[in-house]
């Protein structure tokens, strides 16, 4: 789909998401010490509060004694016991109270315990903190909540509930950095099996993700892909006039017939000389010779527009790139094809920014005025795939290969959307006609790197890593400088034969061959995690986040960022050593 990455399934290795950048430890045994009942025996008639002139047992006290003898008994009693067990008493009598719903009772219980409790009973101590934070989270006291459950991480720094509770409570004061730190603690020493905690960390991680993704997106600089990448984003287009070469008209007559350099165009034309550039790949100098074009307000407008628009896309600016395609779109007298084209690039925009129905819209629209575009159904069908809408993405490319017979992209990700369809419905029998269809494939488009790399994917899916691995070599042979295929190449390696170091050396020659490739940064940062690597890993995923296409591209990222980060300090604040592979 246009300004976006290729369609593409879970990596190969099978590698989680942000769960990857944090660590995986060993569950802990928490002790507690034991727990005084402090209570005495009743007979059956008082357990069922029978019996004239009696009244109910306070909760979590012994029974009243009538008469002087009695008190006097149960004073002898409680001077006997050690300061520990009358705090026990007191936390139990406070149990019964939370039970209850009467929390100001229970908080007085707890504070009760809390200051008869010897200061070297630590572990008991803990407990008594950590159940009137409980209480407090009842009130919504949240401030309270922390300064308890603080207390009893310092005497306790691997008690799971504290830490828990107090990462809840920090979320409610929207302290997310110090929450993250907490619920990272918790995954790791509950070795990821609670879906509660789990939970709270994603949600924190995408919340703080999108934040720092706003902020940085709205000040980042603008950066131009590398040239393989945008000579791919253009080849995804058969429709695309501002991306053909330049036409016979628009050269001078005396350059026609040069062959080895490119002709020289007329010097009035911004537009024209935009189109040189990009034969020429010399990209950074495109939009200002838009630019010009628009401002003189030159035979080449409507182009120059959607060529401007392009580039902004390309550098991740779509709030400039907007405006251009609106013009396009709304003017009445513009060629059909440029504001189908147009439709599509804001229609993936809208994609990115996560709005599917204004993207569909677009798409539809494009649709309606020029049926015969097979760009538009070839992008639709890609849109329809991320919407998990597999069967309209069947169709969209049936129409696209009915238009474009000779389109190997179409029929290789049609071939892809039934795989997944398929294997998702876990239909062996339907499956393997889908992995019949890919062979179809490279037999009938041998020079379609697209299809063995789709290919591979799903060779990678069905465990069949030697015929992946030799697809993936083929894509190569066809494409050395695509530096996504190495990175796949590299993780294929991963999954297959545990080997990290050839791994690391495969997605290494992806950056050699496109420093700007954040697909690389991102999956290397995420094996450095896996090997404890936690300053390399943040620094890649740093390197990812300057190259992000996208708000939405940049919030991920940082979300495995700061999941890195948090790692680093909760190794330092609890001794947690990160695992290796």
């Amino acid at each position: 789909m246009a300004a976006s990455k290729p369609v593409e399934p879970q990596s190969a290795a099978g590698l989680p998401r942000w769960q990857l950048a944090l660590l995986v430890g060993t569950p802990i045994v928490l002790g507690v010490g034991a727990v005084y009942l402090w209570n005495r025996s009743r007979s059956k008639k008082d357990r069922k509060g029978k019996g004239n002139g009696e009244r109910k047992t306070p909760e979590g006290s012994a029974s009243p004694v009538q008469g002087q003898d009695g008190a006097a008994r149960a004073n002898r009693e409680l001077e006997n016991m050690s300061p520990l067990d009358r705090a026990q008493g007191a936390k139990n009598k406070g149990n019964k109270y939370f039970k209850a719903g009467k929390y100001d009772l229970a908080i007085h219980c707890y504070t009760e315990a809390i200051s008869l409790c010897p200061s070297e009973q630590k572990t008991d101590l803990s407990t008594f903190y950590q159940n009137r934070a409980a209480a407090y989270e009842q009130q919504m006291k949240w401030t309270e909540v922390v300064q308890d459950c603080c207390q009893a991480v310092e005497m306790n720094p691997r008690y799971v509930k504290a830490l828990f509770r107090r990462a809840k409570a920090l979320e409610r004061l929207d302290n997310k950095k110090e929450c993250l730190e907490d619920v990272t603690a918790v995954c790791i020493l509950e070795s990821f099996q609670n879906q509660q905690s789990m939970l709270l960390a994603d949600k924190v991680l995408k919340s703080l993700g999108k934040e720092k993704a706003k902020e940085k997106y709205k000040n980042r600089e603008p950066l131009m892909p590398s040239p393989q990448f945008i000579k791919s984003y253009f080849s995804s287009f058969t429709d695309d006039i501002v991306s053909q070469p330049l036409q016979k008209g628009e050269k001078k007559d005396e350059d026609k017939d040069k062959e080895g350099e490119a002709a020289e165009v007329t010097a009035s034309s911004g537009y024209l000389k935009a189109k040189q550039y990009m034969e020429e790949e010399n990209y950074d100098k495109i939009i200002s010779e838009c630019t010009k074009e628009i401002d003189s307000a030159g035979r080449y407008t409507m182009e120059a527009l959607i060529l401007r628009a392009t580039f902004y896309l390309l550098i991740g600016n779509a709030n400039a790139a907007q405006p251009d395609l609106d013009r396009v779109i709304n003017t009445k007298d513009a060629n059909v094809k440029l504001q189908a084209n147009a439709l599509i690039k804001r229609g993936s925009m809208y994609m990115q920014q996560q709005q599917p129905m204004l993207s569909t819209q677009d798409f539809n629209m494009a649709a309606e005025i020029d049926s015969h575009n097979a760009d538009v159904y070839h992008h639709r069908g890609q849109l329809k795939i991320l919407l998990d809408q597999v069967e309209e993405a069947v169709g969209d490319f049936d129409e696209c290969i009915l238009l474009r017979p000779d389109s190997a992209l179409a029929q290789a990700q049609k071939c892809f959307a039934l795989y997944r369809q398929q294997y998702t419905g876990n239909n062996p029998y339907q499956v393997q006609t889908a992995m019949d269809g890919f062979e179809d494939v490279i037999r009938r488009f041998p020079k379609c790197a697209e299809g063995y790399a789709l290919y591979a994917q799903a060779l990678t899916d069905q465990q069949q890593f030697g015929k992946a691995d030799e697809m993936y070599d083929k894509c190569i042979d066809l494409e050395p400088d695509n530096a996504t295929t190495y990175v796949h190449k590299g993780l294929l390696q991963l999954q297959w034969k545990q080997d990290v170091d050839l791994g690391l050396d495969l997605i290494s020659k992806a950056i050699e061959i496109d420093n700007k490739c954040d697909f690389a940064y991102e999956t290397m940062g995420t094996i450095e995690v896996q090997r404890g690597n936690l300053d390399k890993a943040i620094d890649m995923f740093n390197k990812a986040i300057n190259l992000a296409k996208s708000e939405m591209e940049m919030a991920h990222l940082y979300s495995l960022c700061d999941a890195a980060y948090a790692q680093t300090e909760v190794a330092r604040k609890y001794g947690l050593k990160p695992p290796t592979l």
